[in-house]
């Protein structure tokens, strides 16, 4: 039986997530990591993460489609039993997700519900089926957005999804504290990965633009999230709960 502690990262194959598994696997973490379509780039991960010296799995996840949780419970308990001799996890990091640039005026119901499937409705609901296999002690992160603190117009569906996100973490925190299951939010800020790749070559004068916004004269990288979400698995971070952290090298401060 493995003595490790265990932590989930959905959306863990690239960008914000991959760099959370290797630095939850760099804290003495085992990691399971989903990827919605690209298995090469999950395996790649898996490799990084090998590489620190750490063991992590990769398990398919359409993390939109909330009738395939009860399946993905299965299939993550198995393979829980196979690879690591255990049937819990310690930590969820729900991160997966992607990005939708649309005014008010433009945005279609059919994003808007795709938006919604991911960022706010699969987390809720892919969170209620694994609770009975998250120990108790353990952990819940939750990926926000700077965008539900500051408005940039063409982020309102996204960055609305966020804030329901943010609400949804503190109730978290109050309904599982009895099980000493601490929940928390953190916030990145622009961050410079593949989520933000097509718009930032298409405009390349927004990352100079971000820059200027941010008191540290800068874009995120994916490393600058990554140590956080990992620090929030660990005991040094017990007393946090309930609470959005914001990693946005202070935009709009």
């Amino acid at each position: 039986m493995s003595t490790k502690k265990i932590a989930l990262v959905t959306g863990g194959s690239r960008g914000l997530g991959k760099d959370m598994a290797i630095n939850l696997a760099k804290k003495g973490l085992d990691v399971v990591i989903t990827y919605n379509a690209n298995k090469e780039a999950a395996l790649s991960t898996i490799e990084s993460i090998e590489e620190v010296g750490g063991k992590a799995i990769a398990i398919q996840l359409d993390a939109r489609n909330n009738k395939a949780f009860a399946d993905f419970k299965k299939e993550l308990s198995k393979q829980l039993e196979t690879n690591f001799k255990t049937s819990t996890i310690d930590y969820l990091i729900n991160n997966a997700g992607f990005g939708h640039h649309g005014t008010v005026a433009d945005t279609t119901e059919e994003a808007f519900d795709d938006l919604m499937n991911v960022h706010f409705k699969g987390v809720y609901f892919l969170t209620q089926t694994l609770l009975d296999i998250l120990n108790n002690g353990g952990g819940i992160v939750n990926i926000s957005s700077g965008l539900a603190r500051f408005s940039l117009p063409g982020y309102s569906a996204y960055a609305s999804m966020k804030g329901a996100i943010e609400v949804y973490t503190r109730y978290l925190a109050k309904e599982l504290g009895e099980r000493k299951i601490r929940a928390n939010t953190v916030a990145p800020g622009a961050i410079n990965t593949d989520f933000n790749k097509e718009r930032f070559e298409k405009a390349p004068q927004v990352v100079d633009i971000i820059a200027s916004l941010t008191a540290l004269g800068r874009v995120g990288e994916s490393e600058d999230i990554g140590s956080i979400v990992a620090f929030l698995c660990t005991d040094d971070a017990a007393w946090i709960n309930g609470q959005r952290i914001e990693a946005s090298g202070g935009m709009f401060v």
